[in-house]
């Protein structure tokens, strides 16, 4: 009987052994994959996050419709007009134009 509980205690702790050893060699593995990661954005330069808030997001959009429609302009000018020196002044007035509209809409 002592017998018999001792070879399942060995056989219990063994099973433990090994469940133990692929626990460490699993957290050896993630802090490995982390050492890398950190070196590799330790070199890059930080992203901030974008602001969430309604403001920004209504800025966000009048500059995406400023964009989309300066750009279809431009798309319209050179699909219709052959002449590349139309197209070039047409993209050049329109960053102008562009940067305009941009501080003329913004609220400050």
């Amino acid at each position: 009987m002592s017998k018999e509980r001792a070879r399942r205690r060995e056989a219990r702790e063994r099973e433990a052994a090994i469940v133990t050893a692929a626990r460490g060699a699993e957290a050896e593995k993630r802090e490995r994959r982390d050492a890398r990661k950190r070196a590799l954005t330790s070199r890059s330069p930080r992203r901030r996050s974008r602001p969430a808030g309604v403001l920004a997001i209504r800025k966000r959009r009048r500059l995406g419709v400023i964009v989309a429609v300066l750009l279809a302009l431009n798309v319209l000018v050179w699909v219709i007009f052959p002449d590349w020196r139309l197209g070039l002044m047409v993209l050049l007035v329109s960053l102008l134009v562009g940067s305009v509209l941009a501080a003329m809409t913004s609220r400050r």
